[in-house]
């Protein structure tokens, strides 16, 4: 019998939107105090964070404990913690400053409500929520202390804001494909990957797993990015919910402007499938992980 890979995402992804709605009551959920966020904060934050979307990043973090027999609620708040800080990247990233975007998830991106002092300020706030709530995951203090670290890595300058500057100085200019590969590493997958390695290592994943998991992230940020970029050129604003062709328009090299879209296909397919061979050592109980890799490759916003 096949995985049904949409049950699973809506069941899963029921589950982020409810524990983002309970953590919207910030911050006394988040750093549990009883003092008071401004009401205009609050509310920016919230626009963003409960815009629905995916919720790829904190499903991937349940399904990395999920590979390791564990049930997926034990993960649920870390991965909404990845969610927080993908959410702030969002807010930051359609800013004039950045790429400029007056659209986001079908709606009118958050500086254009909120202004964008506002929009500022609401990122800020949900990327430093989002270590006090990673902190409230079900495991050892020592535990604890390596997820803060890898997710501090994953974010900051090492990979997430990294890969931004590295994309922000390489618009106009001549990328090929290793640099191209590179900033998306560090934008893109870092947070798929700690993601993935947050969950598993709650899970309870022994040094060798955690190898294994880091291989399959990897081939799926990749992936992700590269079918974005094709997807970008290929879809229109009401499948993507975002202003398509953007990238282009902004002097960004893409993967298909190196490979053209059929190649760069083919090369989302191999890396995929390379990704998904790592993951033969936890059997059936990464059977959703091998799904959304393929879904990753076929998807069509």
């Amino acid at each position: 019998m096949s995985f049904d890979l949409n049950h699973y995402l809506s069941e899963r992804r029921g589950l982020v939107e409810a524990e983002l709605a309970r953590l919207s009551r910030l911050p006394a959920l988040v750093h549990g105090s009883t003092g008071q966020v401004p009401k205009t904060l609050a509310d920016a934050m919230n626009y963003s964070l409960l815009a629905g979307g995916k919720r790829l990043r904190p499903i991937l973090a349940m399904a990395g404990c999920e590979a390791l027999g564990q049930k997926p609620e034990r993960a649920l708040r870390f991965g909404c913690a990845v969610e927080m800080i993908h959410t702030y990247s969002l807010i930051h990233d359609d800013l004039p400053a950045m790429d400029n975007d007056d659209f986001r998830r079908g709606r009118p991106t958050n500086h254009k409500v909120y202004g964008e002092a506002m929009a500022i300020l609401a990122g800020d706030a949900l990327l430093t929520d989002a270590f006090a709530l990673a902190l409230q995951s079900d495991a050892p203090a020592e535990v604890l202390v390596d997820l803060v670290r890898e997710l501090s890595f994953s974010a900051g300058s090492p990979g997430m804001v990294g890969g931004q500057v590295v994309d922000v100085e390489a618009t106009g200019k001549p990328v090929d494909l290793a640099l191209l590969r590179g900033l998306h590493a560090m934008k893109t997958g870092a947070l798929f990957d700690v993601s993935l390695r947050g969950g598993a290592r709650l899970g309870g994943a022994t040094a060798d797993q955690l190898v294994a998991i880091r291989t399959y992230a990897q081939a799926l940020g990749l992936a992700f990015q590269i079918v974005d970029d094709v997807l970008d050129v290929t879809q229109d604003l009401a499948q993507l919910g975002k202003d398509p062709g953007s990238d282009r328009e902004a002097g960004k090299t893409t993967y298909v402007d190196l490979l053209g879209v059929e190649g760069a296909m083919t090369q989302a397919r191999k890396v995929m499938d390379e990704g998904i061979a790592a993951l033969a050592p936890f059997g059936t109980h990464a059977e959703p992980l091998r799904a959304l890799g393929n879904y990753t490759v076929d998807r069509k916003n």
